[in-house]
């Protein structure tokens, strides 16, 4: 052993390890007591700051303010969608967006053709912002071209189970529609359809969807404007309530006297929260999102359910609660059924075809307006005859005086929304009569005095010749062609006899619509038919007609005047033939290339005239997509004449008023000796026509027994070109002409 080992003592290791156990938990009670101690600092520290952050929020709120940062926000901004094909639409985005602007919001206005969906409309779901769409539909029911991409894409996304019912879910939007009720079969179509796709989509309405219409007589608030500030008012109204976290706007019927919309800071139910998914099923048999509003978009009051268990106590007050929301209800369904028997028979009573609105319009523009339905206005070129100068085509085609010539209609209201109608639209209308109705006796007698009055406007205006202020004091002509369809009035047979027996010629134009009315139409000094296109597509596209069956009605209105031309008397058979005229009007780019069609409808008709007039632009219109550039050169019009007289065998050119831009292309009948007789003696006119009612109808006459010989001045090709030699500015123009040859 070594002897080094005895010198180590181990006893107070031995010691430490027998009294272990009083070791380990003195380091424990060491250990627990710091753990403790921390524990209390800790907690102190914490009470010091929140007691800190507390004294300051009361400093805050007794200053009058709060932190911006706390304050939450439930409206970041407004986007505004606009699809336009005329500008309307754009316009009402601007106006849109400076009320918006009104309340310190964010605005943003957006061209739908600039604009991708596929990128950026799944951004509205969390920007908290509002989107307003304001959309028109176009032709045939199709968006306009500005919104096509994006109206095509929305609807493929509604039914692509890629994206689902929840892919916009909770995105925030209002629809305003523009359109024309009178288009009733897709009205507002594409209005309805953005507003159902996002609906699909799991976007959230917030306020019943707008719609304009272009139809004053229709619209709700008298023009598609008015429509849409009526929307416009409820959406700020409700952009207010959202920005202020209120999930709807107090309607007054709150139960109990509690409004939750009074509620701040509530969250907003979206589409797809537990409350909402039991008012919104994405079905369409629980909801229809055509006829939504935004009351039916607001989320259900909280009711205690007599499911739940309640005291004994209570039961007597929970019933009487019920009864008189049954009582309630009861009232509210009576009062319901009471308004729609109102509005039922108000809508079964006619009403007058002028609203004050346009009434408004048509006073602005000149006319005086006769009863509910009829109007007269001083053309220009009376004024231009009162003066000594030129008369219109007219007078250079037919011999009409212009000075004596009165321009009405008893009906304001049009089958057609012609792009180039120079009243801008501004008439109502409608397929059939269905507004009040005057009598002829009273539409006649106001219009031949409201156009005295006019004339009377001018007695002593500088330039007007004292003879002709005089004759034209008495009305010799009628131009049923101010404005509307004349022959959709019920009585405008009595309204033409009237004219007749007041020994006042008739001049009636209708939109080759009306086939049965052409057909019934008692005779007329001349009767026109407008051929503004030979094909089913231009006529659609220019013409713009109501009707469905628009081309059909169109050559049934061709072959009835052509059998105005030959009819058979009631007693025996004879002929009753009447002077009638093709009205071609021609718009470059959209109808000049159409030589042989016209030829074919020429042959359909069989007219006796055909007048053919360059487009007249008026200015620009949000109903009108014309420019100058379709307007054709008188050049131009004279070489299609020239072309479509090759065309047509029987008729050659007979007249020109070259500062209307029109010629007139007549049959060969009225060329008698190489001399043309385009004329009308209206005298015998009158004479055959007295004849003719005094004998019941059976006493006929035809279109060569009053025609007179057209003056050398009238003819296509004479130096005069349509100048009347009376006329003060042609006789100025050749004098100018004799000094300088001199």
């Amino acid at each position: 052993m070594d002897p080094s080992l005895d010198t180590w003592d181990f006893s107070p290791l031995i010691s430490l390890w027998i009294h272990r156990f009083y070791i380990y938990w003195g380091f424990a009670f060491g250990i627990s007591l710091w753990i403790c101690f921390q524990i209390v600092i800790r907690k102190q520290d914490k009470t010091s700051q929140e007691k800190s952050l507390s004294k300051a929020t009361r400093d805050l709120v007794t200053n009058g303010y709060i932190s911006l940062q706390e304050k939450e926000v439930f409206v970041s901004g407004v986007k505004i969608f606009y699809g336009s094909q005329t500008g309307t639409a754009k316009g009402f985005a601007t106006i849109l967006a400076e009320a918006v602007t009104c309340l310190g919001l964010p605005v943003a206005i957006i061209n739908l053709k600039e604009y991708d969906p596929d990128d950026h409309l799944v951004e509205e779901v969390t920007s908290k912002s509002v989107c307003a769409f304001l959309v028109a539909t176009y032709t045939d029911g199709r968006p306009t071209e500005s919104a096509e991409w994006f109206c095509k894409w929305l609807e493929e996304a509604s039914i692509d189970f890629r994206f689902g019912q929840t892919y916009l879910k909770g995105m925030r939007y209002a629809v305003f529609g523009l359109g024309n009720s009178a288009y009733a079969s897709h009205f507002n179509k594409i209005g309805k359809n953005v507003d159902k796709w996002l609906w699909m989509l799991g976007a959230h309405r917030v306020m019943t969807r707008g719609e304009g219409d272009c139809n004053v007589v229709k619209s709700k608030h008298g023009s598609i404007e008015g429509d849409f500030r009526a929307w416009k008012t409820k959406f700020i109204s409700r952009l207010r309530a959202l920005s202020k976290g209120e999930k709807k706007s107090c309607g007054g019927n709150c139960k109990k006297g509690r409004c939750k919309s009074s509620q701040h800071g509530s969250e907003e139910m979206e589409p797809g929260s537990p409350a909402q998914d039991g008012l919104h099923q994405r079905d369409t048999e629980e909801e229809e999102p055509f006829a939504s509003t935004s009351e039916e978009e607001s989320s259900i009051e909280d009711h205690q359910s007599l499911s739940s268990v309640v005291d004994v106590e209570d039961l007597g007050k929970i019933m009487n609660h019920v009864k008189k929301e049954k009582r309630e209800k009861e009232q509210q369904e009576e009062k319901t059924s009471l308004f729609r028997n109102t509005v039922k028979n108000e809508a079964s009573e006619r009403r007058a075809m002028i609203t004050p609105a346009l009434r408004e319009a048509l006073t602005k523009q000149g006319y005086q307006l006769i009863g509910s339905h009829s109007g007269v206005k001083l053309c220009r070129w009376t004024k231009s005859m009162l003066r000594g100068r030129g008369g219109c085509y007219k007078h250079t085609f037919y011999g009409i005086e212009s000075h004596r010539c009165m321009e009405t209609t008893p009906s304001l209201a049009c089958a057609n929304k012609c792009v180039f109608c120079w009243r801008h639209h501004t008439n109502p209308v409608g397929t059939e009569w269905r507004w009040k109705m005057d009598q002829p006796e009273m539409i006649l007698k106001e219009a031949i005095e409201n156009h005295q009055s006019m004339i009377k406007q001018f007695k002593g205006v500088p330039g007007v010749k004292e003879e002709r202020f005089e004759e034209g004091m008495t009305v010799k002509h009628c131009a049923l062609s101010l404005v509307g369809e004349p022959i959709m009035y019920p009585e405008i047979n009595r309204f033409l006899k009237l004219l007749h027996e007041c020994k006042i010629s008739s001049f009636l134009v209708t939109n080759a619509q009306f086939p049965v009315e052409i057909k019934n139409l008692k005779p007329v000094t001349q009767l026109y038919v407008s051929v503004d296109a030979s094909t089913k597509d231009s006529l659609k596209k220019i013409d713009r007609p109501l009707f469905k069956d628009f081309w059909q009605r169109f050559l049934d209105s061709l072959k009835a005047l052509a059998a105005k031309v030959i009819a058979l008397s009631v007693i025996w058979l004879q002929h009753l033939q009447q002077r009638t005229v093709y009205r071609l009007t021609l718009v470059k780019a959209w109808n000049v290339d159409e030589l042989q069609a016209y030829a074919e409808l020429v042959s359909l008709g069989s007219p006796d005239f055909i007048e053919v007039k360059g487009v007249t632009y008026c200015g620009e219109s949000s109903a009108s997509s014309l420019t100058m550039a379709n307007v054709p050169w008188h050049e131009e019009v004279v070489r299609f004449v020239h072309e479509l007289v090759d065309l047509i065998p029987n008729y050659e050119i007979a007249c020109e008023h070259e500062h209307s831009n029109c010629l007139l292309i007549a049959h060969k009948k009225f060329k008698i000796d190489r001399e043309w007789w385009t004329w009308i003696n209206y005298n015998r006119f009158q004479e055959l026509i007295q004849e003719y009612e005094d004998s019941g109808g059976s006493k006929t006459f035809s279109a060569e027994d009053y025609m007179a010989k057209t003056p050398h001045w009238a003819l296509f090709g004479a130096s005069e070109r349509g100048f009347d030699p009376k006329d003060t500015r042609y006789q100025r123009k050749n004098k100018s002409k004799d000094i300088s040859g001199c």
